[in-house]
């Protein structure tokens, strides 16, 4: 259960990390990154700090490699930010949720822009669905039909 203090030193590490992803890093590796959202447990001992990667997959890998091995110059950003007993343990994971939703999006243009494809999956549907009429009509109980005549 997320309670208050968790959400808002979630959102502070979600500022830190994007302040100091975009500001305070030289890494040539780390770049087009986008830190959409971080969690943190419950016991505020190790938090995920999702982001987006702008990309192909090995530019990808290569970044969230980096960003995982910069945590720690992370966390202590985190520290002058934060007066709290314990900091949470920082990893970055890849959040995959804007890729999946360009992919949708694209599906759905590609659907309405070209409707004949929308037409042939139609098509097969009305093809099924005449198949199970003529199998209804075959099987109305009779069982003189299933006998064959010589």
């Amino acid at each position: 259960m997320k309670t208050h203090r968790t959400a808002r030193i979630a959102e502070v590490i979600r500022e830190v990390a994007s302040e100091t992803i975009l500001f305070k890093m030289s890494d040539p590796r780390i770049s087009m990154v986008t830190v959409l959202r971080a969690e943190v447990s419950g016991d505020l001992q190790h938090g995920k700090i999702y982001v987006s990667v702008m990309g192909d997959e090995e530019h990808q890998k290569e970044t969230l490699y980096a960003l995982n091995g910069a945590a720690g110059f992370v966390q202590s950003q985190l520290a002058d930010r934060m007066k709290t007993r314990f900091l949470p343990v920082l990893t970055f994971v890849l959040d995959q949720g804007v890729k999946k939703s360009l992919e949708i999006s694209k599906l759905i243009q590609e659907a309405l822009t070209n409707p004949s494809k929308l037409s042939d999956s139609d098509q097969i549907k009305e093809e099924e669905e005449e198949a199970d009429d003529v199998e209804q009509e075959d099987s109305d109980g009779d069982p003189s039909d299933l006998v064959k005549e010589e």
